[in-house]
C-alpha cells in the first residue's frame, strides 16, 4: 500500500481545498436515491469546513463523453447533498474557469461547493495535462476520497494529485486500511469468496488470489464453470464451457501453491428462473439435464460456514446465487449472517465489496455486521486482482 498523506497532515484553515468526490449516485425523478456514497464522504466534508477551509466538490456524473448533457448536470444532486449534510451547499455551472473563480472569490470559510460535471470536458477521461492545470488554478490542495473512481486514471483523479500539495479523505483512508489488512498485511488464515455469473470477467482476480489466499471459495455461477471443469454435468446450468481448460489451469495452479479451493457439495436446482419455482437441494453429482444450479444447498452453507470459522480474515466478492429471486438468495443469506456472527464475535476480520455483493449484503441486512464493506465496484475488483490504481498511486508521499 502506499505511504500516503491524510487529513491529519492537512491545516485546511484558510485554504480552497479540491476534494475529488464520487457523486454517480442513483437519482430517481430528479432525487438522489441512495445516500451511501455521500454518507461515506460526510466525514470529510465536516472536518474540512469546521476547519475553515472552502471545500470544492468536483466529480463525474453518468457517461456525457466530453460533452454537456443537461441530464447529467450535478445541479440535482447539489440540492440532495445540502438537505442530507444540512449545510448550505453552492452549485457552480463549471469546473473550470471564470465561474469557479467568481464563486470561490465570494465564499467564505466552511463553505461548501459543487463544481458542474468534469466529464462535461472531454479532458477530463484523456487524463489531459492542461485540463488538470485548469482545475488545479482554482484550489491550494488536493484531497482525494473517491477510492471508487480512483481505478480510473483521470484528470481529477490522477493528473491533479501530482499539481497540488495532495492528501486521502477519510472514506479514502478507510478503504484502504480495511483493504490492506484484509490483503496486503492479513490475520491468517485468509479466505476470499468470488462469485457472480462468469469466471471470464475474474480471471486476473482469480490468478492473483490463488498466490495470497490460504482458502478460495468460488460461488455463483462461476462455480458451475469449475464443476465442469472437474467432469459434474451441470446440466441447464449457466457454464462457460469454452472455459473448463482454463477453470482446470486455475486448479492447478491452485494446488501447486497450496491453496485450497472451495465448490459447493450440495445446490439447489429448479426447472425455471423465476420467484417461487420449484427447486430442491441435491448433491452435485445428481443434477438432471433440464435443471439449473440457482444456489448453494443447506449442506454446502453448514460445510463453508465451518471453515469460515476456521479463517481470521474474509475477502468477499460476489453472491452464491441468483439472490435477487427469491428462494435463491438464501445460501447467501446464510453465509452473510454467520460472517456478521463471527465478526461481531471478534474472531473475524470481513471485507466485502463490489456492486452484487454490496446489495446481497443489504437484502441480508449485515451491512453493519461486517469490519468493513467497499462502496467501490471496479476499483475494490482491480485491487483484488493486484493491480496499481492510479489515483490511490498519485496520493504517494
Amino acid at each position: 500500500m502506499v505511504d500516503f498523506k491524510t487529513l491529519d497532515d492537512l491545516d485546511a484553515s484558510g485554504k480552497t481545498v479540491l476534494v475529488r468526490v464520487d457523486l454517480n449516485v442513483p437519482v430517481e425523478d430528479g432525487s438522489i436515491a441512495d445516500f451511501t456514497r455521500i454518507d461515506r464522504i460526510l466525514p470529510t466534508l465536516n472536518e474540512l469546513a469546521d476547519k475553515g477551509a472552502k471545500v470544492l466538490l468536483l466529480s463525474h456524473f453518468g457517461r456525457p463523453k466530453g460533452k454537456v448533457v443537461p441530464d447529467m448536470s450535478l445541479r440535482p444532486i447539489a440540492n440532495g447533498l445540502a438537505d442530507h449534510i444540512k449545510r448550505p451547499v453552492t452549485f457552480i455551472d463549471d469546473c473550470v474557469g471564470a465561474p469557479v473563480v467568481a464563486a470561490i472569490a465570494s465564499a467564505k470559510a466552511g463553505d461548501i461547493l459543487l463544481a458542474e460535471n468534469v466529464r462535461f470536458h472531454a479532458g477530463e477521461e484523456k487524463n489531459d495535462a492542461d485540463f488538470a492545470k485548469e482545475l488545479a488554478a482554482a484550489g491550494d490542495v488536493y484531497v482525494n476520497d473517491a477510492f471508487s473512481c480512483s481505478h480510473r486514471a483521470h484528470a481529477s483523479t490522477e493528473a491533479l494529485a501530482h499539481l497540488l500539495p495532495a492528501y486521502a479523505g477519510r472514506n479514502m483512508e478507510a478503504e484502504l486500511t480495511a483493504l490492506s489488512k484484509a490483503l496486503e498485511k492479513p490475520a491468517r488464515p485468509v479466505m476470499a469468496v468470488v462469485g457472480g455469473a462468469k469466471i471470464s470477467s475474474k480471471l486476473d482476480l482469480l490468478f492473483n488470489l490463488i498466490e495470497k489466499v490460504d482458502i478460495l471459495v468460488i460461488g455463483g455461477g462461476m462455480a458451475n464453470t469449475f464443476l465442469n471443469a472437474k467432469g459434474v454435468d451441470v446440466g441447464a446450468s449457466l457454464c462457460e464451457h469454452d472455459l473448463a481448460e482454463t477453470a482446470s489451469e486455475i486448479l492447478v495452479k491452485a494446488d501447486k501453491v497450496g491453496c485450497e479451493v472451495l465448490l459447493p457439495s450440495e445446490v439447489v436446482l429448479a426447472k425455471e428462473f423465476k420467484a417461487g419455482a420449484a427447486n430442491r437441494a441435491a448433491s452435485v453429482d445428481e443434477v438432471q439435464s433440464d435443471e439449473m444450479i440457482l444456489d448453494i444447498g443447506p449442506k454446502s452453507v453448514a460445510e463453508l460456514n465451518a471453515r469460515i470459522a476456521s479463517v481470521k480474515t474474509l475477502i468477499w466478492n460476489g453472491p452464491f446465487g441468483a439472490f435477487e429471486i427469491d428462494p435463491f438468495g438464501d445460501g447467501t443469506n446464510a453465509v452473510a449472517l454467520e460472517v456478521e456472527r463471527l465478526t461481531k464475535a471478534g474472531t473475524l476480520i470481513s471485507v466485502a465489496g463490489g456492486g452484487d455483493t454490496v446489495s446481497a449484503l443489504a437484502k441480508a441486512d449485515v451491512t453493519d455486521g461486517l469490519t468493513y464493506i467497499s462502496t467501490a465496484g471496479g476499483a475494490f475488483l482491480e485491487w483484488m486482482e493486484g493491480k496499481t490504481l492510479p489515483g490511490v498511486a498519485a496520493l504517494s508521499r
